[in-house]
């Protein structure tokens, strides 16, 4: 949790396991930690109850402190400076995972077979063999001699079969030119990444929660003068609007209190269509808080009036200056819904790993509106290619234009279709 008074102030920290852990900052007066405690307790009942942490590794700092050993070993073993560069490659794409994919998939073993041959028609040295190779080549053997169709079909199978939206896994799993110990790290911090996902599903939802229990728990203490006007102090400007930006904690609980006023005094027309009766609010809000991310609690609980009550609006850059340029509800809410698709990052997938029959790798940029920080593209390619190894290129559209970007080690490149 943290406030602005021109400068931020971190709070706290509430860690995710299993109990949840918090850790307040010293200094903190004792108003200040009463608020926190309650805001922390909310946190951790989110965490706990919320669909979307279902699958959370509740023993993540223990896995965090083994990533940290096994990098530190690696430092020992290939040089920091080695370690260093290959993190900060990999942190330059680990938001693009796919959070569905929690199972382990297989490696198309056809694939590799291919890649292999090639290989050694290009007079390259064999990869190490794996243990299972022969079992996999006896498979791919077999599954050949039973097929009709002739052999030359498997230059026309696309890799992989279906655009990859899981970028690191991808590239964990059949970049030509990373080592075991790189892979490894790669692994660990995907994974990572997958445990802090969630959060980034539910983050207006999470800090609107938090808000909304720390607002009424404070109320049931026995304050004194002093503390009552520190903690509207605090409060206020923890949810207080911002001018400039979105505050998650401040559009989190006006959405929370408005569903509860809504479901405890429903209209005659909610009563008809729905059978909702009056007193149902805190009920609804605990079922929300189950079962709903950002996506689904702003699409289904925005309405018109909130919008209006909260002077909501869109605005644009006009020149030298900002302007708003929609104040309509329901483009206001479709924005506001499309921000939180894939965690507010760009949707990207792999869509060809052997482009131009090269080993080059092609990535499509899912446009939806919404145009790429052309800056950060062009800085983030020769990090892909560190990874990968071959050209990396990124189809996108810029002013409403298919561009092709391309990065071969050399330079940046860019070409509209």
């Amino acid at each position: 949790m943290q406030y602005d008074f021109g400068l931020s102030k971190i709070y706290e920290l509430v860690i995710n396991s299993n109990p949840c852990y918090a850790f307040l900052l010293e200094g903190n007066s004792l108003i200040q930690n009463k608020l926190i405690v309650a805001h922390v307790l909310a946190h951790c009942d989110f965490f706990k109850n919320n669909a979307r942490f279902s699958t959370s590794n509740r023993n993540m700092l223990e896995s965090m402190s083994a990533t940290a050993e096994r990098v530190m070993q690696y430092e020992l073993e290939y040089g920091t400076q080695a370690v260093e560069s290959f993190i900060d490659a990999v942190l330059a794409i680990q938001e693009h995972i796919d959070p569905q994919s929690i199972r382990p998939r297989t490696i198309d073993k056809q694939r590799d077979m291919e890649l292999k041959m090639r290989e050694q028609r290009e007079g390259k040295p064999p990869r190490p063999p794996g243990a299972y190779d022969d079992l996999w080549m006896l498979e791919e053997m077999k599954a050949t001699m039973r097929s009709d169709s002739p052999r030359s079909d498997m230059a026309d199978r696309r890799f992989p079969p279906e655009p990859e939206k899981d970028i690191v896994w991808f590239i964990q799993e059949f970049s030509p030119v990373l080592e075991d110990w790189q892979r490894d790290i790669m692994t660990m911090l995907r994974d990572e990444m997958l445990y802090f996902w969630p959060q980034m599903e539910t983050k207006i939802m999470n800090e609107g929660w938090a808000s909304y229990w720390h607002q009424r728990i404070l109320r049931e203490l026995d304050l004194t003068a002093e503390e009552t006007f520190e903690y509207a102090k605090l409060n206020a400007s923890v949810v207080q609007p911002s001018r400039h930006s979105l505050n998650p904690y401040y559009l989190g609980l006006k959405l929370f209190e408005d569903i509860e006023k809504r479901w405890d005094n429903p209209t005659e027309e909610d009563r008809d269509r729905f059978g909702r009766q009056p007193g149902q609010g805190r009920a609804k809000i605990f079922e929300v808080r189950e079962f709903d991310s950002d996506q689904s609690f702003l699409r289904n609980y925005l309405t018109k009036q909130l919008t209006e009550e909260l002077d909501l609006y869109i605005f644009e850059k006009k020149g030298p200056e900002w302007k708003i340029t929609d104040k309509s509800w329901e483009n206001i809410r479709n924005q506001l819904v499309y921000s939180r698709v894939n965690g507010g990052f760009p949707y990207l997938v792999v869509e060809d790993g052997d482009y131009h029959r090269n080993g080059e790798l092609f990535l499509k940029h899912r446009y939806e509106g919404l145009e790429l920080d052309l800056r950060y593209l062009e800085r983030t390619l020769p990090y892909v290619y560190t990874l990968w190894g071959k050209a990396v290129h990124l189809e996108t559209k810029v002013e409403e234009k298919l561009v092709l970007f391309t990065y071969d080690g050399q330079k940046a490149s860019r070409r509209f279709k």
